[in-house]
């Protein structure tokens, strides 16, 4: 029964007035993916932000420094990319770092790896805010710890931290809260001044260790458009003596993805180098959205010639002399046929978190030059690299400079084209590709349909995946799969066609190593084809209607 002196509509008045039930739309939690947390910019409120920095700032707290953590009063360093939402994100998380004690320090827009190695090296943690490579209806953020990237261990207890921080916040009174009802900060914080500190500690990184040696001669074409890092990498490469022309830049985000290179993309970049009619042009560099992944064209008769990171990771892995190489299960295995083979460390599954752990276990074995790579082109350093007198110090995150670098070094150095570097690896060939608009749920789902508990149910999927990947289309017999991330299917004849759903993104993966870039490709195509290519036929014929609706 009521108590007498509280009526009805005091008490619907009671339940209405906290936060979230004056919220005028339909929170959509922000998760991790692959690396760092991505979801659609319609539901990148500055409050959805602001819950998980906070929750997840809150959970850095609690760790000794030796393993990550921060402490309040501390500098915290934040950077972000040329997307044009991302300035707003940078609003919510420079209030959060305030609210936690900390001074934010804007290092302005640089390369996801130009804020790590800074902030890092100073034992403080970080954030860049950035949707990396993924569409531009897409964004999110990547914390660092004070001691690197986040491990996947560190992802649960952070769960509970944002837990308790969203409970907290939807639970105030809207009078109390810094949110309106859109999830808006009623004032918005100014960011502070830009320090470029951390882009000059960058760009000395390359100078000095590249020093002594020079691009002299190096004629180079750099596709700017959107890349954060689209001066600084010209900068770097006019520094170390190459002549540089920038081309392609665009103020319209463009969703570069080096895992995914289409021909649509390399039509693009081929009529950039015609129109750029440069004599001598050795080659065309850029990054992708955050510059934290390389994409590296060599040039053959006037053509451009892509070169897929996995095996630009061969190059520069060869280059650093590396006596350790931690590579996922996604990679090109012409590793394994290569001079690299007796360095090669067991294969990870994808994502750096898993590369970078890979790493460390390498050191904890007594290597001494350890580096690791993915299939993107992405290149990480796990230990200080001496080389020519200079040493590079260690840094495990993803890089697109160095890569470009070091490759580009490595045929002057032999005095051959890139194509002719390239050409000296062993002969597999890849190449991947996506299929968009494919919810992750259906991948995960898909994925876990064809994952087998014991042998002999691996071997009824294997016959099941034949009926997909047919003799007339060029494949053979499937000898086994590799579960270590998605489905890795092996054929006899020692072809492989991977697949798996995106950590980003909805979002479907398909990879392919074969002993031609001719059947790599096709392979590809055949998987990607819509809207009858395997992936799709395996999506329905596997794949209930109410987990993958019908497109």
């Amino acid at each position: 029964m009521l108590a007498p002196h509280i009526s009805v509509p005091a008490i619907l008045l009671f339940v209405l007035s906290d936060l979230r039930s004056t919220l005028k739309y339909q929170p959509h939690e922000l998760l991790f993916g692959t690396s760092g947390r991505r979801g659609r910019v319609v539901d990148l409120t500055q409050l959805e932000i602001y819950i998980n920095v906070a929750g997840e700032l809150a959970y850095l707290e609690s760790l000794p420094v030796a393993e990550g953590g921060i402490r309040r009063g501390d500098e915290f360093f934040f950077a972000c990319d040329l997307r044009p939402g991302s300035p707003l994100l940078c609003h919510a998380v420079v209030r959060a770092v305030t609210d936690a004690g900390m001074v934010p320090v804007n290092l302005g827009p640089i390369p996801t790896p130009a804020l790590t190695s800074y902030a890092v090296a100073r034992r403080r943690g970080s954030i860049m805010v950035t949707g990396s490579h993924i569409p531009f209806d897409l964004n999110g953020y990547k914390l660092n710890t004070s001691a690197g990237e986040l491990m996947k261990t560190h992802e649960a207890p952070i769960g509970q931290r944002v837990l308790e921080t969203r409970r907290h916040l939807y639970a105030q009174l809207p009078s109390d809260s810094a949110f309106d009802s859109e999830g808006m900060l009623r004032a918005q914080p100014e960011l502070p001044c830009i320090d470029d500190s951390a882009r000059q500690a960058y760009l000395a990184r390359y100078r000095n260790f590249f020093s002594g040696s020079g691009l002299q001669g190096q004629q180079i074409l750099v596709y700017q458009h959107s890349a954060v890092g689209r001066d600084l990498l010209v900068e770097i490469l006019e520094a170390l003596g190459a002549t540089v022309t920038a081309c392609g830049r665009s103020e319209t985000f463009v969703p570069i993805d080096t895992e995914a290179i289409d021909d649509a993309q390399l039509t693009t970049i081929q009529a950039l180098a015609d129109g750029a009619a440069l004599p001598g042009l050795t080659a065309v560099v850029s990054t992708d959205g955050d510059s934290d992944r390389p994409l590296i064209l060599g040039l053959e008769s006037g053509r451009v010639q892509f070169f897929p990171g996995d095996l630009v990771g061969i190059i520069v892995a060869q280059y650093l002399a590396a006596d350790a190489v931690v590579v996922p299960i996604s990679c090109n295995d012409a590793i394994d046929r290569s001079s690299l083979a007796a360095a090669l460390e067991p294969k990870t599954r994808i994502g750096s978190p898993y590369v970078i752990a890979g790493m460390a276990a390498a050191r904890a074995k007594g290597r001494q030059a350890v580096c690791g790579f993915e299939a993107n082109g992405g290149f990480l350093v796990g230990s200080d690299i001496a080389r020519h007198g200079q040493t590079l110090s260690a840094l495990p995150t993803r890089d697109a400079i160095l890569p470009i670098l070091a490759t580009l070094f490595a045929a002057q150095e032999q005095n051959m084209s890139l194509p002719a570097l390239f050409a000296q690896l062993p002969p597999r060939f890849s190449r991947a590709a996506l299929l968009r608009n494919f919810p992750r749920a259906a991948g995960q789902r898909l994925v876990q349909l064809l994952t087998a508990a014991n042998a002999a149910e691996e071997t009824r999927i294997c016959r099941r995946l034949e009926d997909f990947f047919l003799p007339a289309a060029g494949f053979s017999a499937i000898s086994r799969i590799d579960y270590t991330d998605g489905v890795r299917v092996l054929f006899t004849n020692g072809e492989v066609a991977h697949f798996r759903p995106s950590g980003n993104a909805d979002e479907f993966r398909i990879y392919a190593v074969a002993d031609s870039q001719a059947r790599a490709n096709q392979i590809v195509a055949g998987g990607v084809r819509e809207p009858d290519g395997i992936i799709r036929a395996l999506e329905r014929a596997l794949i209930p209607p109410l987990i993958a609706p019908a497109l």
